[in-house]
Formats: structure tokens, C-alpha cells, sequence
């Protein structure tokens, strides 16, 4: 294992109505990439906080570099050499890059911002990690790969020795995850270590030296990356095996169409778009990042007001004017982004479920707190949401659980076509399984599903047919039977032969 750099002994942390971690006990190497894996509400990201100085851990000891610390603030862990990337970015995203990366220590003359200062002192925070960035550009103008690397420049160029990395490839594409692993490669070769949480057990294996699998908030156990396997890795996250999941709506023909699109196009994003859901189907949607997948949901469901073209639902014309139409005419978006465009984190559960529904659930003014109970209970037994109850605030539920409550939202709406964009991003292994066999009974149901997703295994399992996206025009339709992963990577890149 090496001279340890981090120890954590019998860390437990509490929150209202949950133990976060009970009893955890690791140790970090230094120098070594240590992956954290588990389910969604394991603990994992908990204890990367704790270690970040985010949370304040209820009891145990925290041990860097040999010695006790006590880390009660992001300052203080910087202090003590330790530095997070976070899943969800957090930016002054109206602030330049310069800006943000000085944010905490503003150089002045006089009592004035000198703007000479602050761009030397951005360059040199960007220099350790050779990032080739414009330093005067807004952050929120960045994509996130970019994003990614300023709260790495931030952590590194301020002389972070221990880096904890929570899900940082779930927003990104694959040429840009490659990108950040070689950036983690590097770092490690410079001294940092770095303590990698994902769900993506690919890349825990690809990069890490050692494993400690998380469930429950206890540890199950720490090995060396190559004494395991993924499928033992996930049989100790769940607690059994995972079987490969075969969609049972394969088995009926799908029947009318509850959704056609026709011409659709929208400047700069997509055009001349036409497509046709059945009931009883899954339409896989697949693309290299920008090829206009999330705007031609968008645009479905009414929030795109440049959008051109005609939509029939269920036969009849859809405004595309806005959310309400869609959803009075039965259709539901899942977007990719749930906890900025989809929750109101600061609400309940119950409230977030019922957000859309409450005309349907009220009477002169008054919501009948009866049958919203009641649904909401019939709706978290459907899906099989893990909360301490409906009144939980939805931040304090796990990204799998969140998930899982946006689509309750829309099987409670009884929406018959869902648009679903990245369903299962940053979801552990077992609630993408309990997912993927929601969307197959909606479709055995008889929903008509359209499938967006990066992910080609998920696209490739989970549809009746596939289409391909590239540079915002359909380039191909693919039957089930004639869809492999080189076609379908082929015709999202143009290659020949596709």
C-alpha cells in the first residue's frame, strides 16, 4: 500500500433521518489513485466531503500526512493540501476564468482590482496542469471538460497534494474523460494522489491501483485493483449478482403511433428532423456531444420557441408553445441535467412529485392532501425510491433516488410518451439496473419511449431501433438486429463504411 497519506479511522457522519457513514475505516497510499465505489447513497461522495472539509464528521479521526487534522471548511482542507472536483460545478458562472481562480485572494493596488495581477496569478494557477485556457472568458461560457480543469487548476496551482475527484467524467464525452485521465495520470506522476469516486467501474479499473467498496455507509472491503473483477466489484456494491438485463417489450409489436415528428428544425441546432414513436417502443437517440440530441428534446416538449416543423401527438397537432401543451397532450421530459432543470432541490419529495399534477390533485384552490398522499406512496412503491420519507428534502437524496423521483413525476402524470435524456447519468450500477427496467415496463405498458443517451451499451440493450445524430441531422435508422457498436459509432463520427 505505500506510506499512507490519508487515514480515515471509524469516521461516522450523520443526517437528519440517515447515517451517512457508520465506522469507516481506509487508508489512502500516497502518490496512488484509490477508488471509491458504491451504490448511490453508499457514502461516497460523504466521505470525500469529509475529507474536503465540507462536512465535519460526527465521530472518528482524520489523519493527513500522519497527522491529526480537523477540517471544517474548504479553506482549511486547502490548507492541509487537499483539493476536490466536484460532479456538480460550483463557479461564479458570470465571472471570467481569472476571476474564479482568484476569487478567495483578489490581488489590489490601492483598494483597486489590478487586472495585470490577476491575469499572472490565473496563468500560473493554469501552468502546473498545462491548461491552454482564455483566461478573460466567462466560466459559464465553458464547456464542462473546461469547467473541470479550472476547478483542477484551482486545487493543483494553490498546492493541493490529495486531490478527491467526485464523478468527474459523468458530464463529459468519451474524447474528454480520455483527456481528464491522462490529466490524472500526470498529476499522480508529479506526487498528487488522488482519490477517484465513480460509477463507471471502466475507468476505476483503468486508473486506480486500489478499490474500497462502500454499501450501506460501511466499508465492505479495500483490495488491490487487480485481485477483482468488475463482476465481483459489483456483486460486494449490491450485495448480489447483477444479471444482464433483456428487455421484455421486445417480445410485442409495437403498436399506433403516439408521436410523429415532421420537418423539424431549429437555427443553429438541428434541422429537417422527422421521426415516428410507437407504442410499445424504444427509440434510441445516439451522437457525439452537440449533435443537437438535447435540443430536438427540447424543442418537443415546447421549450424552443425558434422551432420549426410539425408534431402530432397521438394524431393531433402539439403547440410547440410550451411545456403545458406537452403535458396536457401526454408527454413527459426527463432532462439531462435533473438538479438544474429538472428538481426544486429545496422542496420535498412529495412536493417535487406533485409539482406538475396539483391542478389534477386540487379543488377551489385546495389540494386534497388524501390523494396526494396516496399517490405519492403508490409511486414511490413503483420505483422503489429509497428515502426516509416523502417529506425529505429532495437535495438530500442520492443522485439514483433523485433520478428515480423526476421519472415518478411523469409516471404520475400518466404520460404516454417519455423523452428521456440521459436517464441514468451519474447513477450507480444498481439503480441504472432498476431504470432500464422501468423504461421496458412503460413500454410493455404501452408508452412510446425516446431513449437519449451517451451511453452505447444502455442504447444498444434497452432499443427497438436506433437513430444516429451527427451535426444536427438524422444520418441513419438502424433495426435492433443490424446495430452494433462500430455501425453505430460510425455513422455519429461519418466515417466511411457507415
Amino acid at each position: 500500500m505505500g506510506t499512507p497519506q490519508v487515514e480515515f479511522r471509524h469516521i461516522t457522519k450523520r443526517f437528519p433521518g440517515i447515517v451517512a457513514l457508520h465506522d469507516v475505516s481506509l487508508t489512502v497510499a500516497a502518490g496512488s489513485c484509490h477508488g471509491l465505489v458504491g451504490e448511490n447513497g453508499a457514502g461516497k461522495s460523504t466521505l470525500g466531503k469529509v475529507l474536503a472539509g465540507l462536512h465535519l464528521p460526527d465521530a472518528g479521526e482524520l489523519l493527513v500526512g500522519g497527522r491529526p487534522v480537523r477540517l471544517s471548511s474548504p479553506l482549511q482542507a486547502l490548507q492541509a493540501g487537499v483539493g476536490m472536483v466536484h460532479q456538480e460545478l460550483a463557479f461564479c458562472e458570470n465571472m471570467t476564468v481569472a476571476e474564479n481562480l482568484c476569487l478567495d485572494r483578489l490581488p489590489h493596488v490601492a483598494g483597486w482590482l489590478s487586472r495585470s495581477q490577476l491575469e499572472v496569478r490565473a496563468k500560473e494557477l493554469l501552468a502546473p496542469i498545462a491548461a491552454d485556457l482564455d483566461i478573460s472568458r466567462r466560466v459559464g461560457d465553458l464547456p464542462v471538460s473546461q469547467q473541470q480543469l479550472v476547478q483542477i487548476a484551482a486545487a493543483v496551482g494553490r498546492g493541493a497534494r490529495i486531490i478527491v475527484f467526485d464523478e468527474p467524467t459523468s458530464s463529459l464525452s468519451e474524447i474528454e474523460a480520455r483527456r481528464l485521465h491522462a490529466l490524472i495520470r500526470q498529476l499522480q506522476q508529479q506526487g498528487v494522489t488522488c482519490i477517484y469516486i465513480s460509477h463507471r467501474l471502466p475507468e476505476v479499473f483503468a486508473l486506480c491501483d486500489t478499490v474500497t467498496v462502500l454499501r450501506d455507509g460501511r466499508v465492505v472491503t479495500t483490495q488491490p485493483v487487480a485481485q477483482l473483477s468488475e463482476d465481483a466489484v459489483v456483486a460486494l456494491m449490491i450485495g448480489r449478482r447483477l444479471e444482464e438485463y433483456f428487455p421484455q417489450h421486445l417480445a410485442a409489436a409495437p403498436g399506433e403511433e403516439l408521436l410523429g415528428v415532421q420537418g423539424l428544425s431549429s437555427p443553429g441546432k438541428f434541422r429537417d428532423i422527422t421521426l415516428s414513436l410507437r407504442a410499445g417502443e424504444v427509440v434510441g437517440i445516439a451522437g457525439l456531444v452537440g449533435a443537437g440530441r438535447t435540443e430536438l428534446a427540447e424543442a418537443i416538449f415546447g421549450l424552443d420557441p425558434a422551432v420549426r416543423g410539425e408534431v402530432r401527438a397521438a394524431g393531433q397537432p402539439l403547440p410547440l408553445t410550451s411545456p403545458r401543451q406537452a403535458l396536457a397532450r401526454g408527454v413527459g421530459l426527463v432532462p439531462e441535467d435533473r438538479k438544474r432543470h429538472a428538481l426544486v432541490l429545496s422542496m420535498t419529495a412529495r412536493e417535487n412529485l406533485t409539482l406538475p399534477l396539483l391542478e389534477r390533485l386540487s379543488r377551489l384552490g385546495w389540494v386534497n392532501r388524501r390523494a396526494e398522499g396516496s399517490l405519492v406512496r403508490e409511486t414511490f412503491r413503483r420505483l422503489r425510491v429509497r428515502a426516509p420519507g416523502p417529506e425529505v428534502a429532495a437535495a438530500a437524496l442520492s443522485g439514483g433516488n433523485q433520478q428515480k423521483l423526476v421519472l415518478a413525476r411523469w409516471l404520475a402524470a400518466r404520460c404516454q410518451v417519455l423523452l428521456l435524456d440521459e436517464p441514468t447519468r451519474g447513477v450507480d450500477v444498481g439503480a441504472k439496473a432498476e431504470i432500464h427496467g422501468l423504461i421496458d415496463d412503460l413500454a410493455r405498458s404501452g408508452s412510446a419511449i425516446l431513449l437519449i443517451s451517451s451511453e452505447l451499451p444502455e442504447i444498444l440493450n434497452l432499443s427497438t431501433r436506433i437513430l444516429v445524430m451527427r451535426e444536427g441531422r438524422l444520418v441513419g435508422e438502424l433495426a435492433r438486429d443490424q446495430a452494433t457498436a462500430e455501425t453505430v459509432l460510425r455513422l455519429m463520427a461519418g466515417l466511411p463504411g457507415s
